[in-house]
């Protein structure tokens, strides 16, 4: 038995998907995995494009070096490119697998899983994306974080970038991950919450690490100031 793979349909209902993935095989589930990663791309790109985190280029520009600036420009969407495919195979391969090794839930479920936590990142990165558009300027901050919030009671930039992670997304992503993964695997309900809870807060610490971390001058080879 068959069943065709439809990324809205059963991304409101759930329930539906996984009852689906125990009696019948899935079609149509890579068309719409090279979807997710084309839109993926092309966000990246546009954001790069608008100039989102490419402040630093300006003063190039505006000391008239115009022909570097231009390669700087490139060479930065060339990044965001990269950078956006590196981000959508860490969620997608890198978080399905190992998921897949500490429940022992298939990996085909379970990258089934992840390709939608890709597609709730990619929607939450559009909507500020969007927001920012709009009133003409962006910050490292998200507005569905707690990082705003944080900025304005503490001083420590590690936790504000903490906080910066752990956003509305965040808890729907856990909530949905919970729901599917139970139906396959035997582990208790509290030890898998706490395990996806866990995930999240480990990948939170390690992106506000690389925010406060002078990452670019350890890899110029000079000392930070």
């Amino acid at each position: 038995m068959f069943f065709d793979f439809r990324f809205w349909k059963y991304l409101f209902h759930q329930g539906n998907l996984m009852d689906s993935l125990k009696e019948a095989t899935m079609r149509g589930f890579e068309k719409r995995v090279v979807i997710v990663a084309f839109l993926g791309v092309l966000l990246f790109a546009l954001r790069d494009i608008w100039g989102m985190h490419t402040e630093a280029l300006t003063s190039i520009f505006v000391n008239g070096f115009e022909d570097t600036y231009t390669v700087a420009r490139i060479t930065s969407l060339i990044g965001a490119v990269i950078a956006s495919i590196l981000y959508m195979a860490f969620h997608f391969f890198g978080i399905a697998f190992l998921l897949h090794k500490i429940i022992n839930v298939e990996l085909s479920k379970v990258a089934v899983l992840q390709l939608f936590v890709v597609a709730l990142l990619l929607m939450e990165k559009a909507l500020i994306f969007f927001m920012y558009a709009i009133v003409g300027y962006a910050t490292d901050f998200s507005i569905l974080s707690f990082g705003p919030l944080a900025a304005t009671y503490l001083n420590n930039e590690f936790i504000i970038y903490f906080f910066n992670q752990l956003t509305i997304v965040t808890g729907l992503i856990i909530a949905i991950q919970f729901q599917f993964l139970r139906t396959f695997t035997t582990m208790s309900t509290g030890k898998l919450l706490s395990l996806l809870i866990a995930i999240q807060i480990i990948l939170a610490l390690i992106t506000a690490g690389m925010y406060v971390l002078p990452l670019e001058t350890w890899f110029e080879g000079g000392q930070p100031a």
